[in-house]
């Protein structure tokens, strides 16, 4: 696929989605969410045609048409279920949001979200089946399609989300590794632009919201086995990186079924939230029993992570329903203190003549020294930057001394600063603003907020704190789901809620 060409189709399915998240219901977002849905495997193949992940299947025509098929018909069962019960569909995609499968090609492995690619392509399909056949009911089941939001930070919320959608693909035009960039719209900004535009419609009801919490407490659950079993046998199951250092250390880190202990922690602590959530509100004692254990088993499995960026994050979650629940004045004080007190251990107890540069950067993790190189970055070119989903050339290129693999700076805004400048970043911020006021509004001044706007702002406030210790702010499909589920819960109140 030549230059050109690609850079065409990335914007075209940019816009595309864009359109889809700004579009009202109807058969224009409709055809928007076809056209993304199909550039984006076609821009992939088209891109890696020649890699050795691809090479396997262009050299079986027989094997690649088999797996289009069969990836047809699977989207296809699911549009039909979709449409039969329209409640599965949230419920699919948020049981889809952590499974990542290996595919092994040309002595590779890519991990991608296939399961959650293909429930987003059935409910694409589902809902344009509904919209070119008006005859049919949208939701049977009485989930009406949630109503649109006139005033207030959620009528900003659409705009800014598909404004930087398309300044990211725009960035990718003058990308040093326009194959990396384009991979991050189609494996992430174009599918989960259409998560965000399906969500959006679904009526969150008290029923569906109890729903969502059985499916995340139960895979939470499922996911600490499997790391408790890891922890016991001291035996894990994939990521060969993360077993040779567990042979350096004198701790050993899980990751469950994740690739990365941290994006394990994250999950954890983001699940441990949004229980919390529901445990503070709660009005019956067996829910409340159920509630507690839960929230038992998830810190059991977090403690093995050693995740310091989940823990930090997990803090945050807590803090923001604390000051929900009780006085947002005293947790704020209680917060403060602890800063304070983190920075007397960190200064006095490690030894103050010990600070330097290297020491740092060794306790952190490498952190510190990405992240002075992507301010670095960012001085050279303070305006645009270095092109989307550039961090790694960039820096191999202008600051590394020495050869090492490096995927991004591990703090979200330095590395959207790097690669996409002070344009950019004002993006980044301004959907952070109107997100968190979307999320917020109402709910400090008055007690009427209901338990889902809560629970959605204190696990999102918990992932913006994880993705400054380690990124993966976009590339995470949970950011769209809770965006999505804060721009449909600023509507009318939700029914039923328990």
């Amino acid at each position: 696929m030549s230059d050109f060409l690609a850079g065409a189709g990335v914007l075209l399915a940019a816009a595309a989605s864009a359109a889809a998240i700004l579009l009202p219901a109807g058969r224009l977002r409709s055809a928007a969410m076809l056209l993304a849905l199909a550039l984006f495997p076609a821009l992939i193949l088209g891109d890696q045609w020649h890699s050795r992940q691809i090479a396997d299947l262009r050299d079986d025509p027989e094997q690649l048409a088999a797996l289009a098929l069969a990836a047809l018909a699977a989207s296809a069962a699911l549009a039909a279920a979709f449409r039969r019960w329209p409640i599965l569909l949230p419920l699919a995609i948020v049981f889809a949001l952590p499974f990542r499968i290996p595919l092994h090609a040309g002595g590779d492995t890519a991990n991608l979200l296939v399961p959650l690619y293909l429930v987003i392509s059935g409910g694409v399909l589902a809902s344009a089946w509904r919209a070119f056949r008006p005859s049919g009911t949208i939701f049977p089941e009485g989930g009406a399609v949630a109503e649109p939001v006139d005033a207030g930070p959620a009528r900003f919320l659409p705009w800014a989300l598909a404004g930087f959608v398309l300044l990211y693909a725009l960035q990718t035009l003058y990308s040093p590794d326009f194959s990396k960039s384009l991979q991050n719209v189609c494996f992430f900004f174009v599918p989960f632009s259409l998560a965000y535009t399906l969500l959006r419609d679904v009526d969150w009801s008290g029923r569906l919201l109890g729903l969502v919490l059985w499916v995340v407490g139960l895979e939470a659950v499922a996911f600490v086995v499997v790391g408790s079993v890891e922890w016991l046998s001291r035996d894990l199951f994939w990521n060969d990186q993360v077993i040779r250092s567990n042979e350096f250390h004198t701790y050993f880190r899980v990751n469950s079924i994740f690739w990365d202990p941290n994006i394990y922690g994250r999950y954890l602590a983001l699940a441990t939230v949004l229980a919390m959530s529901a445990l503070l509100w709660a009005r019956e004692r067996r829910a409340f029993a159920l509630l507690t254990a839960l929230v038992a088993v998830l810190w059991i499995g977090l403690v093995p992570t050693f995740s310091q960026s989940s823990f930090a994050a997990l803090l945050a979650g807590l803090a923001v329903l604390a000051a929900l629940r009780w006085s947002w004045r005293w947790t704020l004080g209680a917060v403060a203190l602890l800063a304070v007190g983190g920075v007397v251990v960190v200064l006095f107890a490690g030894g103050v003549s010990k600070l330097s540069p290297d020491r740092l950067n060794v306790d952190t993790g490498g952190r510190a020294n990405l992240v002075s190189g992507g301010a670095k970055l960012f001085a050279r070119r303070p305006v645009w930057g270095y092109g989307a989903g550039s961090f790694p050339r960039a820096y191999e290129e202008h600051v590394a001394t020495r050869k090492a693999p490096v995927s991004v700076s591990h703090t979200e805004p330095v590395t959207v600063a790097a690669e996409q400048g002070v344009i950019g970043l004002a993006a980044y911020l301004a959907l952070i603003v109107v997100a968190l006021g979307t999320m917020s509004s109402g709910l400090f001044t008055t007690r009427a907020g209901s338990v889902a706007r809560v629970a959605v702002l204190a696990t999102f406030v918990a992932l913006l704190v994880h993705t400054m210790a380690y990124a993966g702010f976009f590339e995470d499909p949970i950011t769209w789901v809770l965006l999505a589920a804060a721009a449909a819960l600023a509507g009318p109140a939700v029914r039923d809620e328990t």
